[in-house]
């Protein structure tokens, strides 16, 4: 069973992207095939949260749940981000990014294994009730969901789907 970085804790709140619908095809520009920048999104949130943390995973990968990005310590006053967030560990205003499952700070979009069918990418925003993590060391997703137990007052989830 592939492993799911979403802890369903508290309310859920809607997340949605002006990109592509929850289910649909996830356009070719936010993929390693195109520009492999990151799709807007944009979500309800929780009210009473003092920031928020994101995990991008495709549990459909071949030998296990494939993390594509890693973005937390969004503080609370934000309700949406803007296309192609910038690849570095601290960006302002915006949050700080962990490593992803190709090794890299930041996004890296869909690239499933050439004829290996349709897989499912989850974008998973986590409502927290702590305005920062204070994650010592290199963070992944792994370490991320470790830290945000316990802290979860919310969850708002978006499926968009990829073939190659």
């Amino acid at each position: 069973m592939p492993k799911e970085y979403l802890l369903r804790d508290g309310q859920e709140f809607n997340l949605s992207s002006d990109d592509f619908k929850n289910g649909e095809t996830i356009p070719k520009r936010f993929t390693c095939d195109g520009d492999n920048i990151s799709p807007r999104l944009k979500w309800n949130g929780v009210s009473d949260a003092k920031s928020y943390a994101l995990i991008v995973y495709d549990p459909d990968a071949p030998m296990k749940t494939f993390i594509h990005w890693v973005l937390y310590d969004i503080p609370s006053s934000l309700n949406s981000l803007y296309e192609a967030i910038q690849k570095n560990s601290v960006i302002e205003g915006i949050g700080k990014q962990g490593k992803n499952d190709f090794g890299e700070i930041g996004y890296d979009g869909p690239c499933p294994p050439r004829g290996h069918g349709t897989h499912r990418y989850y974008f998973a925003l986590h409502a927290l009730n702590v305005d920062e993590l204070n994650i010592k060391g290199e963070v992944n997703a792994d370490k991320l969901i470790n830290y945000i137990k316990g802290k979860v007052i919310g969850y708002g989830l978006l499926m968009g789907k990829y073939q190659r």
